[in-house]
């Protein structure tokens, strides 16, 4: 055990008999290279982009299918462009055959896709661009 009231050699300075101290070596962890986050569209399995939980971004866009759902909702459009083919079908008979009534279900359904709520077919959240 060293004496605390000694004074210490300073570890950069050399020490007597010409040797360079080496620095202390503490067992830090050793990390491989640094993570590197591919650029826009260079991830062939999310080729627009993920969320913030890592899902992929569909191809489908909330604007275009919304205005869709709100514009032509009463023909299922907006639902055949997601790939939602027999909602779509329900659609056109629901409002069909309430004499236009049934048309207030696809124009929430259109405002629900403007907001995001709807996925596509694949569970994919809709791209905001």
């Amino acid at each position: 055990m060293t004496n605390p009231y000694e004074p210490q050699a300073d570890p950069g300075m050399i020490q007597p008999g010409g040797q360079q101290p080496q620095p202390p070596q503490y067992g830090a962890p050793q990390y491989g290279p640094p993570a590197t986050v591919p650029p826009h569209g260079a991830d062939p399995a999310a080729p627009y982009g993920r969320d913030l939980q890592g899902q992929p971004y569909s191809d489908k866009t909330k604007l275009v299918a919304g205005l869709l759902g709100i514009l032509l909702g009463s023909f299922g459009v907006g639902r055949f462009y997601l790939g939602y083919t027999r909602i779509g079908v329900a659609q056109i008979a629901v409002t069909w055959l309430t004499c236009g009534i049934g048309g207030l279900w696809p124009l929430i359904d259109g405002v629900m896709m403007l907001t995001g709520k709807v996925p596509d077919t694949q569970g994919r959240p809709l791209r905001d661009n």
